[in-house]
């Protein structure tokens, strides 16, 4: 009789092992760099720039399809303006703002999400020139068994609390119309596979 239990307590144990295994296991993702993509736009009064920057590296953490975390590093040397400008790029890449050669790299790590309605809310810290701040966007997360795709909707950033002075009206009062925005736009999708 002792010997039944002691087998079917093994057995029960084993069950129960199981299934907490399977449905707690958190799964992480590798980011597939060269499929995805981020996408920018900076504005002035006179018109506004388009362009691209590239990932370096990152992960994503899934539990239960829902995203629990995250870390990825952007390669600021990437910038690209969609116009081909090479001056363009080279002032972006230089100290007026975000000083490339100092800090050569941007980094967002995911604290948590909620869902809301049909979207997640994605919140995380953003590292730009050393500066951290917490930001929250707006996004879609799709999850199959061996890849996800994480897409943003388009959010803004202030530059300036990343220190990024160059015509920006934080810093300088007498720039009237010759004025570079504080906020710019930025639009991500993650494609990141097991």
């Amino acid at each position: 009789m002792k010997k039944s239990k002691l087998i079917l307590f093994a057995m029960a144990f084993a069950a129960f092992s199981f299934v907490s295994q399977s449905a707690f296991a958190q799964n992480n993702f590798k980011v597939n760099v060269e499929n995805s993509t981020l996408n920018w736009k900076g504005y002035k009064p006179t018109g506004s720039h388009t362009g691209i920057i590239t990932l370096a590296s990152g992960n994503i953490a899934i539990k239960n399809n829902k995203l629990t975390g995250g870390s990825f590093v952007v390669k600021m040397s990437t910038i690209k303006d969609a116009d081909g400008s090479a001056k363009l790029e080279g002032h972006l890449k230089s100290a007026d703002f975000f000083d490339v050669a100092v800090y050569p790299t941007a980094k967002f790590d995911i604290i948590k999400s909620e869902i809301k309605g049909t979207k997640i809310q994605v919140t995380g810290n953003l590292t730009i020139k050393g500066i951290t701040k917490q930001i929250t966007f707006p996004a879609t997360l799709a999850v199959s068994k061996d890849a996800l795709t994480l897409t943003s909707e388009t959010f803004q950033i202030n530059r300036a609390d990343f220190n990024v002075k160059y015509k920006s009206k934080t810093f300088f009062n007498d720039l009237k119309d010759k004025f570079v925005n504080d906020e710019f736009d930025f639009q991500v999708t993650i494609v990141a596979k097991k």
